[in-house]
């Protein structure tokens, strides 16, 4: 493999229903900027489906300088085996330097299927992408590669944090988790060079037939996109007393979220998880009720604009990344941190 012929920052621009994932837009802000730190000059999205060419001009204003456009009725309804000799075959084409993939239920049965199939690794669940040196540190009797891709995930169940790359093979993969990049600022009106490209399908035995899509509505809130959420803890007690987190949620117009032992014991359900297992969320503001702290939690939310934590343990771990600490018996502070924002609101008119 020469590494020298690839060259350039892409991304899996993941669409459904001829909608783009939200994913795909972060994506593409982070690989904005490793664009810039390996001193490339495009950003191009791989967009695979049937009559996508209508969602071009977004993935442009999100940041895609090129976008490579694979249409073909194969690829209407997600399949693992025309999507991945789609994206495959856009790899061994283009010869992308740096592939970034959401770690959607899509991208997390897509990536390593393709990274397989051009014969190079993928790093999964990324929660951070950066461009340096690897080793990290010089080691004797070791070439020290430079602008290479470093990979850094959680590890052996969250208990670790790994920085990992892949100096001797192209692409450089990732999965990265929803919620974790930042979108940028878009730019109305932007445009990028499109390139149709389309490599041919031929079923094979690897093919499914989708006989039925039946779609799940569901009631419960989407944490992501929540500006304020209000997270409970095993420490709250019980799941009636969620009560007490609903009531001051409601006061701020937020939304409740919790920790995973709440979901483990059947208080909340798993679409309200934070946390490495659960969902990474990015709120403007983040109250840490009854939660000790643990790395697995602090990994899907602190990047919190703010975060309130309110434990009776003043050495919970959670305090450690907490703007703002209220040691205290929860029972007592929420009720009274609730009435106090009701009368400020009341005043407020």
């Amino acid at each position: 493999m020469s590494l020298e012929e690839y060259k350039g920052v892409f991304i899996f621009a993941q669409q459904v229903d001829n909608e783009l994932s939200g994913i795909a837009l972060e994506l593409l802000g982070k690989a904005k900027d490793l664009a810039k730190d390996l001193d490339e000059k495009k950003v191009t999205a791989v967009l695979l489906g049937s009559d996508v060419k209508g969602l071009v001009d977004k993935l442009a204003e999100y940041g895609a300088d090129r976008v490579i456009v694979v249409d073909d009725p194969a690829l209407k309804d997600y399949r693992t085996e025309p999507y991945t000799h789609a994206l495959a075959s856009v790899i061994n084409e283009y010869k992308p330097e740096i592939l970034l993939v959401g770690a959607t239920a899509i991208g997390r049965d897509l990536g390593p299927r393709v990274s397989s199939r051009v014969h190079t690794g993928l790093t999964a669940d990324c929660t951070q992408l950066e461009i340096g040196d690897f080793p990290l540190e010089p080691v004797a009797g070791r070439e020290q590669k430079h602008k290479q891709l470093l990979m850094t995930r959680p590890a052996f169940g969250g208990n670790t944090i790994a920085t990992i790359a892949c100096p001797d093979f192209r692409p450089q993969m990732a999965t990265v988790r929803p919620g974790v990049m930042q979108k940028i600022e878009p730019v109305k009106g932007a445009k990028a060079e499109v390139v149709d490209y389309n490599p041919g399908f031929e079923e094979n035995n690897c093919y499914t037939e989708i006989l039925k899509i039946v779609k799940e509505t569901s009631s419960v809130a989407d944490i992501q996109a929540a500006k304020i959420l209000v997270s409970g803890g095993r420490g709250v007690g019980s799941p009636e007393n969620f009560k007490l987190l609903d009531d001051l949620a409601e006061v701020l117009n937020g939304t409740v979220s919790c920790s995973r032992a709440v979901v483990d014991s059947g208080w909340k359900p798993k679409d309200l998880q934070v946390g490495q297992t659960g969902k990474t969320v990015r709120p403007q503001l983040y109250f840490a009720i009854g939660i000790s702290g643990a790395i697995q939690h602090v990994a899907g939310m602190e990047e919190s604009d703010i975060i309130i934590a309110i434990n009776k343990d003043e050495n919970a771990p959670i305090f450690d990344v907490a703007d703002y600490g209220v040691v205290g018996d929860l029972n007592k502070v929420v009720p009274a941190l609730t009435k106090k924002i009701k009368e400020a609101l009341a005043a407020k008119g």
